[in-house]
Order: structure tokens, then C-alpha cells, then sequence
């Protein structure tokens, strides 16, 4: 990458309703919108299709074979490549999917309300109920395991396990959840506009990082697993996971700073770039290599940055916005 502007690198995409969530689905770009439809596109062609009709998609996430959306409608439904949605399930009395989670082996999960349903890729179904509300959901990239996010903590879940679910507690509101890639970490963002994290090996250690302006409500592992990248502040706070003991003791990057907050962060693949989309509506991508810095976008009023996701190769970047602005950006060869 060089020091030149982005900008020209970017087709415009016309999402037309806030964006939730983008993915990408082999070589096919997907955006979850709020009106309850989903956008494909491909080879510069695109289709909506109604996943959730006459309801708003609450939650989204995807793992490059498929798009899995949860509604207000509490339905989960599954799109493919191909562009054919399936119902996954339904929540009992059409609860809101307050959260998603995908597993490589083809397994979802899902909450609503109190209740986190685990299906497993033949459709067999284990559920749990939290001892609150089940705010975030993760899968650990190894192993068939669960964490779940709620009140006072996370649980942590073998669904074919007969033994109950064990908690980690930490007093307060804890909202998403992600495992570190080696399943050594156990992380969750908090209402109190501040991470907590749990050592699981080998000591169930504690890690508190606080001190962020606003609630974290984006958090990208970079592909090493050495660095969890957040939002939540005029740059983006990026916290060292490459020794045993985590961030303890240790002061994160600030990359990109500038007057707006962080709203979404994403990292490269492969590589150590990190994309960060703000409040205002401005891209950047950072190299930690250098502390370089690449404009994507500049700042737009009222369209600030919802969604941000790299495809599978590292090549394109898409976004997405509050205001149904959305673009796709192809790094030059």
C-alpha cells in the first residue's frame, strides 16, 4: 500500500436502508439492512431479497458459506451463495434474536431473551436458559463450545455436554462477547463503556480495560491473534493478547486518531491493516508496520459507519451506513 488516497478505489453500493451488517459469500458481497431485507451483489449486478418481512433484522453474522439473520419477528434465516433463504427457527412466542453465532462446522446459535438455543449442523437442538438476558454469543473456533454474555458475566457452554453451563462473573452489563482465536481468552464489552476480559488457561485471571468515552460496540481479533482492535474512542484502541497474561500491565495502540469516534473496526485477513470506520462517516486503514494511513472515505455528514468487512482473500472492503450509504472498496493490485 502506498501513501496515496483509497478513494478512487471505491463503487458506490446502493443499500437504501441502514446497515446492519456486511459479509461476504464466496466472490458475492451480503448487507443485512434494517427494513428486514438483504442485499446481494455480484459481478456488478445486485438482488434484495425479504429475509425478515415486515420486520427489522436485529442481528447478523456470516462465515463466508452463508448469511444468518435474526428478526423482531423471531425468526433465524439462512441465505447461501445461491441467493435461497431458509428458515433455520423460530423463537417460542416470536421473541426478538437478541444474538447469532456461527461455528465453522456449520452449527448456529442463537438467543432470545433468556433463552440460547444450539443447533448443531445435523439440527439437533440443545438449549440453556441464562441467568438474564442473553445480550452476546460467541462459538470458540476450537472445540463445540458457546459463550454467552448476560448480566453479572458469561457463560461458557458445551452444548453435548450434560454438565451445566459455567459462568465467569464480573459484576455489571456485559453486552457482546468474543473468544480470542487460540481459546485462551474469553472477552466481553460492557455497558459501563469498558472490556472485561478472563484468562481461561491457566489461572482464570481477570483483565479489566476501561477508561473508553462511549460503549465498545465493535471488536476485530487481527488474524495472528496477537491484538483485539475496539471502537468506542477518537481512535481505535488496539490491546496486545501476544503474551500469556494478555493486556495486563500493558498500554494498547491508538491508531487512527481523530475528532470522531470509532463506530466499527475490522481487521485484514492476513495481513496486520486495520480498517476503522467512524461516527462521521471517514474510513482509514492503518498498517502497523509503519503507522501508515490510507483514506477510504471522507467524512459524510449523517452517514456514519454501521458495518465493515473484509472478503475471505483480503482484496475488497465493504461498508455500510446509517443513512442506506454503502461502498466497495478493491485494494489496487
Amino acid at each position: 500500500m502506498s501513501n496515496a488516497s483509497l478513494t478512487t478505489h471505491v463503487a458506490p453500493v446502493e443499500a437504501g436502508a441502514h446497515v446492519v451488517a456486511a459479509h461476504f459469500l464466496k466472490d458475492a458481497l451480503v448487507m443485512a439492512l434494517g427494513d428486514g431485507t438483504v442485499l446481494l451483489s455480484r459481478d456488478g449486478t445486485s438482488s434484495r431479497l425479504a429475509a425478515h418481512p415486515e420486520a427489522g433484522i436485529l442481528a447478523a453474522v456470516g462465515d463466508g458459506n452463508r448469511l444468518v439473520t435474526g428478526g423482531d419477528d423471531g425468526r433465524v434465516v439462512a441465505l447461501r451463495p445461491d441467493g435461497t433463504l431458509s428458515e433455520v427457527a423460530t423463537a417460542k412466542g416470536g421473541a426478538w434474536i437478541d444474538a447469532l453465532a456461527l461455528h465453522p462446522d456449520g452449527s448456529v446459535a442463537y438467543a432470545a431473551g433468556r433463552t440460547v438455543v444450539a443447533r448443531d449442523a445435523k439440527g439437533r437442538e440443545r438449549t440453556f436458559t441464562a441467568p438474564s438476558t442473553a445480550r452476546g454469543l460467541a462459538f470458540a473456533s476450537k472445540g463445540y463450545r458457546l459463550a454467552a454474555s448476560h448480566y453479572n458475566g458469561v457463560s461458557l457452554w458445551y452444548p453435548n455436554h450434560e454438565t451445566p453451563a459455567e459462568m465467569v462473573e464480573w459484576k455489571g452489563s456485559h453486552i457482546d462477547v468474543t473468544w480470542s482465536p487460540d481459546g485462551r481468552f474469553v472477552v466481553s464489552t460492557m455497558q459501563e463503556n469498558a472490556l472485561h476480559g478472563w484468562r481461561l488457561q491457566p489461572d482464570r485471571g481477570h483483565m479489566r480495560m476501561s477508561g473508553y468515552p462511549a460503549k465498545v460496540r465493535s471488536v476485530s481479533w487481527s488474524s495472528d491473534g496477537h491484538w483485539l482492535a475496539t471502537s468506542g474512542a477518537e481512535a481505535a484502541i488496539v490491546w496486545p493478547f501476544d503474551s500469556k497474561e494478555g493486556p495486563t500491565g500493558k498500554a494498547p495502540r491508538e491508531c487512527g486518531v481523530r475528532p470522531a469516534r470509532v463506530s466499527r473496526v475490522a481487521f485484514h485477513p492476513k495481513a496486520l491493516v486495520l480498517a476503522m470506520g467512524y461516527e462521521d462517516g471517514c474510513i482509514l486503514l492503518v498498517r502497523f508496520t509503519d503507522a501508515s494511513e490510507l483514506l477510504v472515505r471522507p467524512a459524510v455528514k449523517g452517514s456514519g459507519i454501521s458495518a465493515l468487512a473484509w472478503d475471505a482473500k483480503g482484496g475488497r472492503l465493504a461498508f455500510g451506513c446509517v443513512d442506506g450509504a454503502a461502498g466497495l472498496l478493491t485494494l489496487p493490485a
